[in-house]
């Protein structure tokens, strides 16, 4: 009794009732799946749908840009694309920044 301390034989005793780790496992669990479909996967997606309308992209197409200006493609490059946006004006842009292709027909003006 005088060689074992009190402190080591308590926690002993409480060591064997503490409650399974398996809940928490399935618990951390369930939140990455909760957080893969919410997070994850979506936005895989709408990442997916913007490199497809990027590598589409193609003469005469009308589209929407990340500042809200529309244009129809006149040139396309491997990085690059031109527009044009009223009658005689062109302007070189980024393929990342269209964000949107228009139905045909849209920019009427232009012509």
């Amino acid at each position: 009794m005088f060689l074992i301390s009190p402190a080591f034989a308590e926690t002993a005793a409480t060591a064997a009732q503490q409650p399974s780790a398996i809940p928490q496992l399935f618990l951390m669990g369930g939140m990455l799946l909760i957080f893969y479909f919410i997070l994850w996967r979506p936005q895989a997606k709408q990442r997916k749908s913007h490199k497809e309308l990027m590598t589409n992209l193609s003469k005469g197409d009308e589209v929407l840009l990340s500042g809200g200006m529309l244009g129809r493609v006149i040139k396309v490059d491997d990085d690059y694309a031109v527009l044009e946006i009223a009658k005689d004006v062109n302007i070189k842009i980024q393929k990342n920044a269209v964000i949107s292709s228009l139905p045909k027909g849209t920019l009427k003006a232009i012509d």
